[in-house]
C-alpha cells in the first residue's frame, strides 16, 4: 500500500493522551504502522551516565499508530490523503482542500 503519511509531514493527533497535538513525522514504521511525531506521545527514559552523555531521566518520543495521526492542510485542519495522477506522476493530495502535498 501507498504511504499517504511519511517522514517530515505535519500532523495532529486524533485520539490519545495527546490528542489535539501537531507535530512534524520523524520517523515512520510501515510494517508496525507507527510513527514517531516530534513532541507528542513523550515518556521518560532513565540512561546511565558514560563518558558521552550525561544521563538521568530523558524525555524521549515514543511511536504512536498512524491510525491516530492526520494531516494537517493549508488551513491547519485535520485531513485524509488521497491519491491522484497528475501528468504521469501519482501525487498525494489533502482531502479537505483537494491541494497537493508532495510537490
Amino acid at each position: 500500500m501507498a504511504a499517504k503519511l511519511r517522514k517530515g509531514d505535519t500532523v495532529v493527533v486524533l485520539s490519545g493522551k495527546d490528542k489535539g497535538k501537531q507535530g512534524t513525522i520523524a520517523s515512520v514504521d510501515p510494517k508496525a504502522g507507527k510513527a514517531v511525531v516530534d513532541g507528542v506521545n513523550m515518556a521518560i527514559r532513565h540512561t546511565r551516565q558514560s563518558q558521552t552523555s550525561q544521563g538521568g531521566r530523558l524525555p524521549k518520543a515514543m511511536p504512536i499508530a498512524l491510525s491516530n495521526l492526520a494531516i494537517v492542510d493549508k488551513n491547519g485542519k485535520a485531513s485524509r490523503v488521497g491519491f491522484r495522477m497528475e501528468g504521469d506522476k501519482k501525487v498525494r493530495f489533502a482531502k479537505t482542500t483537494g491541494d497537493v502535498i508532495d510537490a
